[in-house]
């Protein structure tokens, strides 16, 4: 049986997040058992745009938009979360708890 890499894990995890939400990087490294793993799943993210996972609704443990700048365009990442009607101010998600989506306890 083929063993699956932490980065498809991470990817499977992303995919999940549903519309209109968003998560932490270390929210997904806890939920996965590796909770000193945050910093991974940000590479894991910086690697993902090919692989049609929602990464723009990945940001860090307060909201900030950090992996904007892996986006095409200057704001992209911020685009795409008020698209989905997710307020940013200063390249941070407003409300961020009320957006919060935790997988270890909606999974």
């Amino acid at each position: 049986m083929e063993e699956i890499s932490f980065f498809d894990k991470v990817y499977e995890v992303a995919k999940l997040i549903p519309y209109g939400r968003v998560t932490s990087y270390g929210a997904i490294a806890k939920y996965l058992g590796a909770a000193r793993s945050a910093r991974m799943v940000g590479w894991a993210m910086n690697n993902s745009l090919a692989k049609d996972v929602p990464a723009h609704r990945v940001v860090n443990r307060v909201g900030v938009l950090t992996g904007k700048h892996h986006f095409g365009g200057t704001n992209l990442m911020q685009q795409l979360l008020e698209n989905e009607g997710i307020k940013i101010k200063d390249n941070q998600v407003i409300d961020f708890q009320k957006y919060f989506w935790d997988p270890a306890k909606e999974l």
